[in-house]
């Protein structure tokens, strides 16, 4: 795994909960940010999919623009 090293600054309670967890898992800080981390980018990456699915019919009455103006310049 190819890594670059980053500061970054936790709250007091961050970091305490983060070494609770470290000592639990036997996990690295470093480790457990990198999962949280990943789960957190996973998570934020919209399923465009799932975003058709939900939006589709949301709005019934819509009228489109009529063919005739889809060839217009």
């Amino acid at each position: 795994m190819s890594a670059t090293r980053t500061q970054v600054y936790l709250t007091d309670e961050q970091r305490r909960r983060i070494d609770e967890l470290s000592e639990s898992e036997g996990l690295s800080l470093a480790e457990i940010v990198r999962r949280a981390l990943d789960h957190y980018l996973d998570a934020s990456v919209p399923d465009a999919g799932q975003s058709l699915t939900a939006t589709f019919g949301a709005i019934p009455d819509m009228v489109g623009p009529d063919r005739s103006e889809w060839d217009r310049d």
